[in-house]
């Protein structure tokens, strides 16, 4: 199982890709960082890939596809994912945000993708698995009543 809290980039635009990508690697210490313009390149990565946690940043439009085909064919592997996804589009109109709201999507960043909105977004996806994690190591009692609902 992976120990760490990865990131897979799907976007379909090269560019916009390997800009992400470097804007992540300027921060992001808690997990690798996989680009993909390819969809079913990602869907093979993901499901090959150990575990079911990562934080995915994904294109709105991908070419015949949009980012709600892909989380659908991941969902069995990654339930999380749309909680843990940061939504990209050129322009976040009334039926692209009315799509997130209804996907649980929480994260929705317009091109040009500004720095410092993708570290916020990302940061608020990790720091609610640190705090989960920090509450379970730290109140045995509430760790035991995830562990009971949860059947483990």
């Amino acid at each position: 199982m992976s120990t760490t809290l990865d990131v897979i980039i799907l976007d379909d635009d090269q560019q916009v890709a390997e800009l992400l990508e470097n804007i992540l690697k300027r921060f992001y210490v808690e997990g690798s960082i996989y680009s993909f313009r390819d969809i079913n390149e990602a869907k093979t990565f993901c499901f090959n890939r150990e575990g079911s946690l990562a934080i995915f940043i994904l294109d709105f439009y991908l070419g015949e596809f949009t980012a709600f085909d892909f989380l659908s064919s991941i969902r069995v592997h990654y339930p999380m994912a749309p909680h843990d996804t940061v939504i990209i589009t050129g322009r976040a109109d009334d039926k692209i945000v009315d799509i997130c709201v209804a996907g649980e999507i929480h994260c929705l960043l317009e091109k040009p993708i500004e720095n410092f909105a993708l570290r916020f977004a990302i940061q608020s996806i990790v720091s609610k698995y640190h705090g989960f994690a920090k509450k379970l190591w730290e109140d045995t009692a509430f760790a035991r009543d995830v562990k009971r609902i949860s059947g483990i």
